[in-house]
């Protein structure tokens, strides 16, 4: 069951919203009349649709077309700023959600655009804004911070397993084994029913359970054992080649 959330954009495209949440705080399933990015500034955000999971690290943002049902929970405390957006202020706004990197222009109209009052005059100041805003989101870059979900049962239960012992490295032959059939089929259906490669799907979780941990101020040390590496350096020259960056430096030099 679900709420929708009703939004008037009767005098602006945009309405901006401020809201930090406690490590651990969730938002039930629920449902927006409008487009929405969710922008942190802190802190993570798993954010559940029908479709999948979305982890949102600091710094970036999800984007959410209207009428998609999710629901959310922190990880960390998360400074959080959302624009809830009028699906018909732009044709051509993402029509998905995605994970999406926040530039730092973006970031900054997001921020200026929290004080902007709720009228403006056309040609002014604030209209220009709300403008570049739309600009902006147009252009936004997807990252991989997402978790397709299969449709078949028995696929849905092997990715809750995978997502529920992170540490185990799991291979296509003790997957296909799990669900009683070959590693051609598992890749096969796997591929078709999430558009991703297992062995992708797999990095992928482990990826976003280390963002989880990370942001609850665990050791890149203690992160990489409990997810199966075998050293720190192992899972540090992973984390480098996916996000560009060091553990011990992504939350913070954001």
């Amino acid at each position: 069951m679900s709420t929708e959330l009703l939004f008037d954009f009767s005098t602006r495209p945009i309405v901006p919203f401020a809201q930090d949440y406690r490590h651990g705080a969730k938002e039930p399933w629920h449902s927006h009349n409008c487009a929405q990015l969710l922008h942190t500034l802190s802190g993570v955000v798993r954010v559940e649709t029908d479709q999948g999971h979305w982890v949102v690290p600091p710094s970036r943002g999800v984007w959410l077309p209207a009428g998609t049902r999710h629901r959310l929970q922190a990880t960390g405390d998360v400074a959080a700023r959302t624009l809830f957006i009028d699906p018909f202020a732009r044709a051509d706004l993402p029509s998905v959600c995605q994970v999406v990197q926040i530039s730092s222009l973006l970031r900054e109209l997001i921020i200026n655009v929290l004080a902007l009052p709720e009228r403006y005059s056309a040609g002014s100041r604030e209209e220009r804004i709300y403008e570049l805003i739309l600009d902006e989101i147009r252009v936004m870059d997807t990252l991989p911070f997402n978790l397709p979900e299969p449709q078949s049962e028995a696929l849905l239960s092997l990715c809750r397993q995978i997502q529920a012992q992170p540490g185990i490295r799991w291979t296509t032959a003790q997957a296909a084994q799990k669900i009683a059939v070959s590693e051609r089929t598992l890749l096969r259906h796997f591929q078709q029913q999430t558009g991703l490669a297992f062995s992708e799907w797999v990095r992928r979780a482990r990826l976003m359970e280390a963002l989880s941990l990370l942001a609850q101020g665990q050791s890149v040390l203690r992160v990489a054992l409990e997810l199966g590496y075998e050293s720190p350096g192992a899972f540090s020259a992973m984390f480098r080649r996916t996000l560009g960056v060091s553990p011990s430096d992504y939350f913070t030099h954001q």
